[in-house]
């Protein structure tokens, strides 16, 4: 069957011909088929660490705003308004790279970087009809604090989709949505791992789907191995990684949702693991770092696979 599935991918597959953000963005069009009349698009990557799947992100983001008229980013875990991002953005006012390094961790690279930078270069074209950033309610920045609690993440796992569903019916805006694969995938539920045994519950995008139904579009980054931003090596037969990784290409877009025989059907419903990385990676045991409970069709609407990847570039801190 793995045969079969990885012939499929390679007949059915869209190839992107490039990771840069800068580039055209035609080989990223058939997504808009996807996205369709979409109000929340999230973006979930396996691992936040590695360049080409921050700048992969970043050219769906343009093509949101450019082609699907998409005019809010909501940064998961963040509130880049609330360090004036928003303001910069807006109007120019501060320093970008400053500004920035006041975020949580995961932001400060350079490739958040150029996204900020687009940003304000597409509302200074665009000054009546600017792109914003979510801007979080305050007890979003008090889920942190809720960790402790024996349904910690659970309760933020809500948050985080109240606070979209709020700016959504407050603004009519559209959303592009950007974080981790375990928040955005469709769960109900899911399960990550570590700890042992696997934290279950709904998350994020369960919501999100609840409440927008098909309005709600879930897209998938994933990679093989590389360095993220220590060496990750192949993962694990059993997940879907691993199939995704046995052709031929070096990136492409895969719309599980397409006309597949029974075989390759089967393999996109079954249940699976994919492979998921946090800041406490340990490659000596790349098995037990890793997302369950669904399958490759009910999480994702769309699944964007990198073969190779390398580390984001960490942000210094010289002034622009």
């Amino acid at each position: 069957m793995t045969e079969m599935v990885t012939r499929w991918i390679e007949d059915h597959a869209h190839r992107l011909t490039t990771l840069d953000p800068e580039a055209p963005l035609t080989d990223l069009l058939p997504l808009v088929d996807i996205v369709g009349d979409a109000e929340v698009v999230a973006i979930g990557a396996s691992t936040r660490q590695t360049h080409e799947l921050s700048a992969l992100s970043h050219r769906i983001v343009r093509l949101l705003v450019e082609e699907r008229g998409f005019r809010s980013l909501a940064w998961e875990g963040d509130n880049p308004s609330g360090i004036g991002l928003d303001e910069y953005i807006g109007t120019g006012a501060g320093d970008p790279r400053a500004l920035l390094a006041e975020a949580r961790s995961f932001w400060q690279t350079e490739e958040f970087l150029d996204v900020v930078r687009w940003m304000r270069s597409f509302n200074r074209r665009h000054p009546d009809d600017p792109v914003r950033f979510v801007d979080t309610a305050p007890t979003a920045q008090e889920h942190l604090s809720q960790l402790s609690l024996p349904d910690g993440l659970a309760r933020i796992e809500l948050g985080l989709a109240e606070d979209t569903i709020r700016w959504h019916e407050n603004t009519a805006d559209r959303i592009v949505y950007w974080g981790g694969l375990a928040h955005t995938v469709n769960g109900t539920p899911r399960a990550v791992s570590p700890p042992s045994p696997p934290m279950t519950h709904r998350n994020a995008g369960s919501y999100l789907r609840e409440r927008f139904g098909a309005g709600y579009v879930s897209i998938g980054l994933t990679f093989h191995h590389g360095m993220a931003p220590g060496p990750v090596p192949a993962p694990p037969a059993e997940f879907a990684d691993a199939i995704l990784g046995g052709t031929a290409l070096d990136a492409y877009l895969l719309d599980p949702r397409a006309d597949s025989p029974a075989p390759v059907r089967t393999w996109l419903t079954t249940p699976t693991r994919t492979r998921l990385l946090g800041p406490c990676y340990d490659p000596a045991a790349d098995a037990a770092h890793h997302l369950s409970g669904g399958s490759l069709a009910d999480w994702c609407d769309a699944v964007l696979h990198v073969q190779e990847v390398t580390p984001a570039r960490l942000l210094s801190h010289t002034r622009d």
